[in-house]
């Protein structure tokens, strides 16, 4: 298994743990030197907090790890494309590049919608590479929206 998958199957288990706490589910992990230094998923619903998307919430792990904001030799592997949000939060942590499970076409900002980390010139460029177990991932998103429709219809 390539080190790619296997840090992304790291982020689909905090996926998994959103889904469970009916969150969007979308996880995240951070690696430094090929470890995992933290990990984390969405808690929207249940902080009742907008920004506490998965990947605020791993850098701001990571950040308190390395007692650091700058995540410079980091990679971060997300299950969904990152908003504008997060997308900006990545640009600046310094995170050096982001594996992106599966895009998001309603709100990505990593080359669906627009592409934040590229189009633009900020004074750090993060490198992006998509579809890591993108089957996986919009799988397990699919899922969980066709049942809060169907949870919706029986209200």
């Amino acid at each position: 298994m390539q080190e790619q998958e296997k840090f992304m199957k790291e982020a689909l288990k905090e996926a998994t743990k959103a889904y469970n706490k009916l969150e969007v589910p979308v996880g995240a992990v951070i690696v430094k030197n090929g470890k995992i230094i933290a990990r984390a998923h969405n808690q929207k619903e249940q902080k009742k907090d907008t920004t506490k998307h998965a990947e605020i919430l791993a850098i701001s792990k990571a950040s308190k790890k390395l007692e650091s904001w700058r995540l410079t030799d980091c990679e971060m592997y997300v299950t969904l494309e990152p908003c504008s949000m997060c997308a900006g939060a990545l640009i600046n942590s310094r995170i050096k590049k982001v594996y992106i499970g599966t895009m998001d076409s309603k709100t990505g900002a990593c080359g669906s919608v627009y592409n934040l980390l590229e189009d633009y010139t900020f004074n750090h460029k993060v490198e992006i590479e998509t579809a890591i177990l993108q089957k996986d991932c919009e799988a397990l998103l699919k899922k969980f929206f066709k049942e809060l429709r169907e949870s919706k219809k029986v209200e």
